[in-house]
C-alpha cells in the first residue's frame, strides 16, 4: 500500500481549510484517510501559529513506516525544522529570458544615448562661443 501524507480541502468556497492526512495513494484527495496528522488554515497570516498544526510524532511514524510526505508537507516539515531543507529545481525560475534581457539592454543604451545628447550639446556650444 503505497501511502502519502497529504492535504485534504475542506472547509466553504473560497474558504479552504486543509486537514494534513496519512491515506493511500490510491484515495481521491478529500476522501477516505487513515489518520489525521494535523490541519492547515491558508487564510491566517504567516507568522501565526494556527496556520499549520501537526502531531509530529504521529508525522514521524507515518515517515519511519514508509509515507511519502507532498511536496507542501514537505516545505512544512522543511519549516518546522523536522528535515532538512533540499534543494528547489526551478532556481531560474525568477529570472528574465532572453528577449526580456534584450529589450532591457536596448532601453538602458538608448537612455545612456539620450542623456550624452543633452550633455554634449552645452559643451559644444561653449566652444563655439569662444
Amino acid at each position: 500500500m503505497a501511502m502519502k501524507i497529504r492535504l485534504a480541502r475542506g472547509g466553504s468556497k473560497k474558504r479552504p481549510f486543509y486537514r494534513i492526512v496519512a491515506s493511500d495513494s490510491r484515495m481521491p484527495r478529500d476522501g477516505r484517510f487513515i489518520e489525521k496528522l494535523g490541519t492547515y488554515n491558508p487564510l491566517l497570516p504567516k507568522d501565526s501559529e494556527d496556520r499549520v498544526k501537526m502531531d509530529m510524532e504521529r508525522v514521524q511514524h507515518w515517515l519511519d513506516q514508509g509515507a511519502q510526505p507532498t511536496d507542501r508537507i514537505s516545505r512544512f516539515l522543511e519549516a518546522a525544522g523536522h528535515t532538512p531543507k533540499k534543494e528547489r529545481a526551478n532556481m531560474k525560475k525568477a529570472q528574465p529570458g532572453k528577449k526580456a534581457v534584450e529589450r532591457a539592454e536596448e532601453k538602458a543604451a538608448k537612455a545612456s544615448a539620450a542623456a550624452e545628447a543633452p550633455a554634449e550639446a552645452p559643451a559644444a556650444e561653449a566652444a563655439a562661443e569662444e
